[in-house]
């Protein structure tokens, strides 16, 4: 009796995994038609700094590398290993190929030119750079010198497979409403609308209401995103302008200790302005307790 439960629960989970493989390759594998809106991508010297400045600090070269030629994210038995892509027009790379619309298509809607969702690529928070920023974006990475580099293929664990056939991880391609992406054009100033429309970048780890808690889509060795919201449970009640400024510029909380290995680093490069705007609209958003997302 005890063997031929042992066989049949064999067969269960053998037949799991592999729904979970094919569901979650049939993801990976779907293609979308997405219609872009064009945007216009300048030339000039003060845009493709701007376009640099917003690389740097928003996260782009954690995953594609400092010369953006590729780099490793994620490397864990639990997950898998996921590479960031080489961005350049190396050899290797699949970008130096792109038209404007492809790399549009890319950032803002997360879907490749093969109209494949993009796995990894968080452009359910860049959707909402506006055209000039986006704009200033693309041409950077166009200037780009070329890294010879083949990007490397993801690779998914069991376990990753499982997320993405559950929907807990979840493709940017299937949750962008892509008919209605009109972001604003917001100027950069110390303002609760600057400070908003930077705080999208946040989203991918601390949830669309800042609240923390469990990053879903990171190993699970990852601690807990931050509370960001003027909660008593989030350490950020007792912080000034100040603390914060110095904790994101320097990776470690004013108690110490260092922040959440999952915290891009580059955010950091952000200057005063954006820093200042950033905290003005996490002290004005609704508190909300530790990981009620």
């Amino acid at each position: 009796m005890a063997a031929g439960i042992g066989v049949g629960f064999v067969i269960v989970v053998g037949g799991t995994l592999t729904m979970n493989h094919l569901k979650s390759r049939r993801i990976l594998e779907q293609t979308r038609t997405v219609v872009v809106r064009p945007v216009l991508i300048p030339t000039e010297a003060a845009a493709l700094a701007r376009g640099k400045h917003i690389a740097q600090s928003r996260g782009c070269l954690d995953c594609h590398g400092a010369d953006l030629g590729g780099a490793k994210v994620v490397e864990s038995g639990a997950m898998g290993l996921w590479y960031g892509s080489n961005l350049t027009a190396g050899n290797g790379s699949r970008a130096g190929k792109f038209s404007n619309d492809d790399w549009v298509r890319a950032i803002r809607h997360g879907v490749g030119p093969d109209g494949r969702g993009l796995f990894l690529m968080p452009s359910e928070e860049y959707q909402h750079l506006g055209d000039d920023d986006l704009g200033a974006v693309i041409a950077y990475l166009k200037s780009a010198p070329p890294v010879d580099r083949p990007s490397v293929p993801i690779d998914l664990s069991l376990i990753a497979q499982m997320l993405v056939a559950t929907n807990k991880i979840k493709l940017a391609a299937d949750v962008i409403d892509h008919l209605n992406v009109r972001p604003p054009t917001v100027p950069p100033g110390v303002t609760l609308d600057y400070g908003r429309y930077l705080a999208v970048g946040c989203f991918g780890c601390h949830g669309p209401n800042y609240s923390g808690g469990k990053i879903e889509t990171g190993p699970p060795e990852w601690p807990e995103a931050a509370n960001l919201t003027p909660h008593a449970s989030s350490r950020l009640t007792k912080w000034t302008e100040e603390d914060f400024i110095r904790t994101i510029r320097t990776g470690r909380r004013p108690d110490g200790t260092d922040l959440n290995v999952a915290m891009p680093r580059s955010f950091g490069l952000m200057n005063d302005v954006e820093l200042k705007a950033l905290w003005m609209y996490l002290k004005s958003i609704p508190a909300v307790e530790t990981g009620k997302r």
